[in-house]
């Protein structure tokens, strides 16, 4: 099939890559020139494990091409993917602005193609409020009039970042909002290479297929909210979450994933789009009183774990102005460079802001991070420089190398052996007894001397 990427993005470009590793002839669109020439020569602009040799494969094979040109990526494609950003303001609203210009650009080609081409395929993959991609084809229709032949569908993406080559080709499932049987068909057609495992795909209305992305997400988020706010619950009254946590996930009705308590959820997905509900029911007039509260427990989690943090310098060393913090993870999770909404750069404001000095170490972010924090945020080339002379470690990324370290290492490099652990990476027994203070998330403190 010949398909065409609009954006290339994280979606854009995992699904173009994906899409042409199993035959198809992909054309992915990007309206940056130096980005489009680095990614013709196999230069891959996100970090994504597998997702640069899979890329380089593909060019190699002739079936991933990449261009600035509308009319070269949409001309002979069976099917046109939207895979473009889709912002927040601050009020939680979503920002239609590149999915309109990306439906015009697509108008313009199908003008200038005439009214016998046979009918393309407009998908619109980005994540967007119920009821816009009625809108897109609308847009269309009225731009290239009544004679010209298209159809339009929905494909939400349910990627994870740092794990979304495997989730894209072993998908749990695959939603398609369509509005007639040849679409359907070419949606089963299109995605039958990647549901042998016998995992379903899902045709539906479009409308359904658009709010299936946000009840998913909103529901992944609900579950964070829900297990950190446990968490608090457990310090106040002497629990521990750990142990709580196991009792309560071997209910087989509950389960383990997403129920970790930490310090909340970032990303471009899940704070963008629980206010996409809450924005939705606004407009609709529809109480969302269960997702508003989801998102205000996940902020308010980075401020409590804050808190700790000054509280602990104001009751013991004069507080936090002068001290030096440093901070394991930049990144909003491990396996991504990506530092949208990360908590870790909410708790490096923070501390910026009370006269600290703060050093951060990323296997993969550091660079995203320096760029968004400018010089108040100092890099360290490896976990154990940005710990030395430190008066405290904060953990704020479960990056496996910061699972087992060097305790020792780390001890004598410090300032201060203290460890504010917002990923409770560590047993509070084993913190207590290699000599270090060690307060974490919904468990109880250690504090040493």
């Amino acid at each position: 099939m010949n398909l065409s990427m609009v954006g290339t993005g994280y979606v854009g470009l995992v699904t173009g890559v994906c899409l042409a590793n199993t035959g198809n002839d992909v054309w992915c669109l990007d309206v940056v020139d130096a980005k489009v020439q680095k990614m013709r020569e196999g230069e891959c602009p996100i970090y994504e494990p597998g997702l640069t040799e899979m890329m380089r494969q593909n060019i190699e094979a002739g079936r991933l091409r990449f261009t600035t040109d509308p009319r070269q990526a949409h001309r002979d494609a069976d099917m046109i993917f939207i895979c473009v950003g889709t912002p927040s303001d601050e009020r939680g609203h979503t920002d239609l602005t590149y999915i309109e210009a990306a439906a015009d650009a697509i108008a313009e080609v199908l003008l200038d193609l005439g009214p016998q081409q046979n009918p393309k395929t407009i998908v619109v993959k980005s994540t967007v409020p119920v009821g816009t991609s009625n809108y897109v084809r609308d847009r269309i229709r009225e731009k290239v009039g009544p004679d010209i032949p298209f159809d339009i569908g929905n494909n939400p993406e349910f990627l994870k970042e740092g794990d979304a080559i495997r989730d894209f080709v072993k998908p749990d499932r695959v939603v398609c909002g369509v509005e007639n049987e040849r679409v359907a068909q070419q949606f089963r057609d299109l995605y039958e290479p990647f549901v042998r495992n016998g995992h379903s795909i899902f045709t539906m209305a479009i409308r359904s297929s658009e709010m299936v992305k946000y009840a998913s997400n909103n529901f992944l988020a609900t579950k964070i909210s829900f297990i950190n706010e446990m968490a608090n619950l457990c310090e106040a009254y002497g629990s521990d979450i750990n142990e709580v946590r196991a009792g309560m996930c071997a209910d087989k009705r509950i389960g383990h994933e997403f129920l970790y308590p930490g310090l909340g959820y970032g990303g471009s997905c899940f704070p963008k789009d629980t206010q996409a509900c809450i924005m939705m029911g606004e407009k609709a007039g529809v109480p969302i009183d269960l997702s508003r509260a989801v998102h205000e427990v996940n902020q308010n989690q980075r401020e409590l774990f804050f808190n700790k943090i000054v509280t602990h310098f104001e009751e013991h060393a004069g507080g936090l102005a002068g001290k030096k913090l440093a901070f394991w993870g930049l990144a909003f999770k491990p396996r991504t460079d990506d530092i949208r909404e990360a908590p870790a750069l909410s708790l490096v404001s923070m501390a910026l802001a009370r006269g600290a000095t703060c050093v951060g170490f990323d296997p993969v972010a550091s660079e995203n991070a320096s760029q968004e924090m400018g010089p108040g945020l100092v890099i360290a080339e490896d976990m154990y420089e940005a710990a030395r002379g430190a008066d405290a470690l904060v953990i704020s990324t479960d990056w496996d190398e910061f699972k087992s370290p060097d305790f020792g290492r780390l001890k004598e490099a410090m300032g201060m052996p203290l460890v504010f652990d917002g990923r409770n990476l560590y047993r509070v027994e084993q913190m207590r007894d290699l000599g270090f203070s060690y307060i974490s998330v919904g468990r109880a403190s250690v504090r040493q001397g």
